[in-house]
Parts: C-alpha cells; sequence; structure tokens
C-alpha cells in the first residue's frame, strides 16, 4: 500500500482526515482504465451500442461472484452465444438459437436462468429502448437511494408466468435484506460520470447521488476498519449506512469511493497484518 500523509484534525465530514485523503487517494488510483481489463467491467466495454452496453453489463454484474479471470471468461462465452450482438439477439432470436444456450453454467447459474434472462430481455426491449426505466419508473427524483428502484426491477423482472423460482436468487432486492451488491455494482456502471473512463455514465434518470455501495464481506471489513459502518452483517441496511458515511465525503457521488475500498481490499488493508493509527 503507497504511504499515505497523516494528519490529526478533522475534516468537514466528521471522519480524521487520514479517512478522507486515503479515500480520495485509492479512489483516484483505481477509477483509471489501468481498471478495467481484469475487471468484469471490461464485459460491456467490449460494445459500444447502448443496448449491448447495458445487457452485457448487467449480465456481467450477474455472474460477478468467483474469480475475475473466470467472471470474465464467462461472459464472454455468454457474448458468443449471442453472436457478440447481444441487443441484436435478444430482439430477433428462434426458438432454434436457444439450444446454444443448454449448456451454459457458471457457478449456480445455468441454463434455466440464461433462457429466463432472455425471455425477460426480449419482452423488455420491444417495449423500451433502454434498460434504465425498468429501475427509474419505480423511483422518484426525491428518493434518497436507488431501493425502490431496486425493489421495483425486482418485481418487474420476475412478473412473467414464465418464471423460475431458482432464478430468483439471481435477482437481490432489498426487501430480502440483501445488499444486492450486483445490482448496486451494475447501477454504478450505467449511472457514475467522470472522465476517467471507467463507469459509463449512460443513464440520466437515475442520479449518481442515489447509488449505494455495492457491499460484500472484503468491503465490509475495509469499512469497518475505516469507521465507516459499524453493523457486523453485511446486508441492505450496512449497505445504506456505508453509504451515507460517504455521502458525507462526497454528497453527489458517493459511489465513487468504490474503487478506494475494493483497492485497499486488495491491497490487503483490512488484514490483521495491517497496523492501524490510535487517530482512527
Amino acid at each position: 500500500m503507497g504511504e499515505v500523509v497523516l494528519n490529526n484534525n478533522k475534516d468537514v465530514s466528521g471522519f480524521s482526515a487520514y479517512v478522507s485523503d486515503l479515500l480520495e487517494k485509492k479512489a483516484v488510483q483505481y477509477n483509471r482504465p489501468a481498471f478495467i481489463p481484469h475487471d468484469p467491467i471490461s464485459i460491456p466495454h467490449r460494445f459500444s451500442k447502448k443496448q449491448d452496453i447495458e445487457i452485457m453489463g448487467f449480465w456481467a454484474a450477474m455472474l460477478a461472484w468467483g474469480q475475475r479471470k473466470t467472471i470474465i471468461n464467462k461472459c464472454i462465452e455468454l457474448s458468443e452465444l449471442m453472436d457478440n450482438a447481444p441487443h441484436d439477439f435478444v430482439l430477433n432470436h428462434q426458438e432454434q438459437d436457444l439450444k446454444r444456450f443448454l449448456n451454459f453454467k457458471h457457478r449456480t447459474f445455468n441454463a434455466t436462468d440464461a433462457l429466463y434472462f432472455l425471455h425477460f430481455f426480449q419482452n423488455y426491449y420491444q417495449e423500451h429502448e433502454s434498460l434504465e426505466n425498468a429501475f427509474s419508473d419505480h423511483m422518484a427524483d426525491s428518493d434518497v437511494t436507488i431501493e425502490k428502484g431496486l425493489i421495483g426491477f425486482h418485481d418487474q423482472f420476475c412478473d412473467s408466468e414464465n418464471f423460475p423460482l431458482r432464478t430468483r436468487k439471481h435477482i437481490a432486492t432489498p426487501l430480502r435484506k440483501s445488499s444486492c451488491k450486483r445490482l448496486n455494482m451494475f447501477l454504478r456502471w450505467m449511472v457514475r460520470k467522470d472522465d476517467n473512463g471507467v463507469d459509463f455514465g449512460i443513464w440520466e434518470k437515475v442520479k449518481p447521488s442515489q447509488l449505494v455501495l455495492p457491499c460484500d464481506l472484503h468491503v465490509d471489513r475495509v469499512a469497518r476498519l475505516l469507521g465507516l459502518i459499524t453493523r457486523t452483517v453485511t446486508d441492505w441496511q450496512t449497505a445504506t449506512e456505508l453509504t451515507a458515511s460517504l455521502r458525507l465525503l462526497n454528497p453527489e457521488d458517493p459511489a465513487k469511493y468504490d474503487f478506494a475500498l475494493f483497492g485497499l481490499g486488495i491491497e490487503g488493508f483490512a488484514t490483521p497484518s495491517i497496523a492501524i493509527p490510535e487517530r482512527f
């Protein structure tokens, strides 16, 4: 981990200058194009058409558990099954084209799930230009977070007589107290806007300030160590607690610190061998 300049002063957020300086430095370090090739976000970066970016971004996020190399390879496999033209494929495929998905599997995600994802995408994109509406239509501009959008999307995604119950576990919702990590990661990719070239920022209705941090055990360990959260479980309430803390540092773009927390986790910041300054 790089050297960080420490001091004992508090900034306007109420966090120590060490914490705010560390988060800012690591966000800058990891929010850059060099981050892309070894991360699942590299999958939607293979495309330029908005709908292709949405479809493959969504799929890459939903499959994002396990080793990143495996995730990326599985997403490439999916893309190839859709002739590397996902939007065209979901709109125009024929019944016989679906047979190629019958052997697809990634951990607990199998062919049944893949076929339903295709069913949803086909029905959805026949009526909508962008996947953003599946979230934004359930929200008000005054909503502090994306919570209602996530709940509404889950219900819309599952609202089909063809919906297989086993697929529900792949689409999280705050109503089940899930941290909704993978959906929040996808939303960060689509919504955040900056000039660094990592996140796409192609959606306009959901605001960056409404995003919730993608939380998992690794992010939570770092956040807890830095005093950003107090809860000891990884759930929706913890995700919103973390986001509220980071909103004190940047009210308009709290999700930018996802880069910092992810990077610190990779660097082993939350391992027992790391000495933590007393000023925490």
